[in-house]
């Protein structure tokens, strides 16, 4: 019966430090100090209770409660700081995190369900499709379908961009948006269990009502209102901005929640490492080669030489990138003369997060975003990281090019 009471006693005193380090959070340092021992009598007997170890406990369950912030949440916080906003794109975004929540349930037991391997087909870029492709296009075309926000959907293994009609059940919908997205990039890296992803963006219609048109679908990444991606990896991270700033949700799987773990990311401006695929180094022009081999020249002054790090996942390489700094590229060589990463679905939407991020992003001569597209598999070199690093690549490639 005491050892009951005790415990009882001791969650009071657990529940009262919660709260008065919630209200005096900004004096920590001062309440760290504070020492009280408090005798609790039962019958004959003494009783000591550290309030400095339950003050330890209270901190740290504190600091649990104020860090939990959903995705949602968070999104919703931003919205309201735009009174005009209608909630739609809210909506949508939460759309696209919960097909990402199913998408990361599927790889995690990609290996154990029959979901590995190819379907014997061949998407619009002529590359073998992977069952798991095939799946995570249908989920992601599937809750935007039904979402009631999007008036096309464009996606990187579909032909041409899907229309969405304004009424579904009876429901006159009215859809704004457009959204593209690379359902699973890196998926050649799916059997070896390497990290792979989601890339996203999100566009305003041009058009002002009805199904969504190609000329909706093909616009300057400049326009975009948000864009982002989620990393498969040993956490599943969903990384997104709408145009103020960037932030980084991890998924606890416990809750089945993104939460705030990465607010306000800033890439460094100038790092020490590079991604790119050495192994096409005979095929690229004499610029690129150049700025390869000055990287590796050995110069404390500047920094040099950098370190080489390349995933080949282009999600994987631009997350680790813009947590560290560094210049991921994917330059143009004499087998793809316009590059071989798509503009429309993954070029422009995490071009658009490196600058919100202090980044920078071009093809080797012209901002990514200015790019006016002209067909929605269109093709583009990319350079892009941290600002200084881009702005040299790009003054060897105007020099020698």
């Amino acid at each position: 019966m005491f050892k009951l009471l005790f415990f009882i006693k001791s969650i009071k005193l657990i529940g009262f430090f919660i709260i008065i380090n919630t209200i005096f959070a900004n004096f920590t340092d001062f309440y760290v100090q504070i020492y009280i021992r408090i005798i609790i009598r039962e019958k004959h007997n003494h009783r000591y209770i550290n309030l400095k170890f339950l003050y330890y406990i209270s901190r740290k369950t504190s600091i649990m409660i104020y860090k939990f912030k959903t995705l949602y949440r968070h999104i919703i916080e931003e919205e309201r700081k735009i009174p005009e906003a209608t909630g739609q794109l809210s909506d949508l975004l939460a759309d696209i995190a919960l097909a990402c929540k199913v998408i990361s349930l599927e790889v995690n037991r990609a290996g154990l369900i029959d979901i590995l391997g190819f379907t014997g087909t061949k998407n619009i870029q002529g590359e073998k499709v992977k069952k798991l492709d095939v799946y995570a296009n249908d989920i992601l075309t599937y809750s935007m379908q039904m979402g009631g926000h999007i008036c096309a959907v464009c996606s990187e293994e579909e032909v041409t961009f899907i229309p969405i009609k304004e009424i579904y059940e009876d429901k006159v919908l009215h859809n704004k948006y457009v959204c593209h997205f690379d359902p699973l990039d890196g998926s050649s890296n799916i059997d070896a269990n390497i990290s792979i992803g989601t890339i996203f963006s999100i566009y305003k219609r041009l058009s002002t009502h009805g199904p969504g048109t190609i000329e909706d679908c093909l616009q300057q990444g400049i326009k975009q209102i948000a864009a982002g991606y989620v990393v498969y990896g040993s956490s599943t991270i969903l990384v997104y901005t709408a145009g103020k700033g960037v932030h980084g949700f991890t998924l606890d799987p416990s809750v089945g929640e993104f939460l705030l773990s990465h607010e306000n990311m800033k890439i460094p401006k100038k790092s020490k490492i590079f991604s790119v695929n050495e192994g096409n180094y005979e095929k690229w022009s004499e610029g690129t080669k150049r700025y390869i081999d000055y990287l590796k020249q050995n110069d404390k002054s500047t920094g040099r030489p950098y370190s080489g790090r390349y995933v080949g996942s282009l999600v994987a390489d631009f997350h680790r990138n813009l947590l560290y700094g560094g210049i991921f590229m994917y330059p143009a060589d004499k087998n793809s003369k316009h590059g071989k990463l798509r503009l429309m679905y993954e070029a422009n939407p995490l071009s658009f997060i490196a600058e919100q991020a202090g980044g920078r992003s071009s093809d080797g001569k012209t901002r990514i975003l200015d790019i006016i597209p002209e067909t929605l598999h269109q093709r583009t070199p990319l350079f892009i990281g941290s600002k200084e690093d881009v702005k040299q690549a790009e003054k060897f490639i105007s020099e020698y090019d």
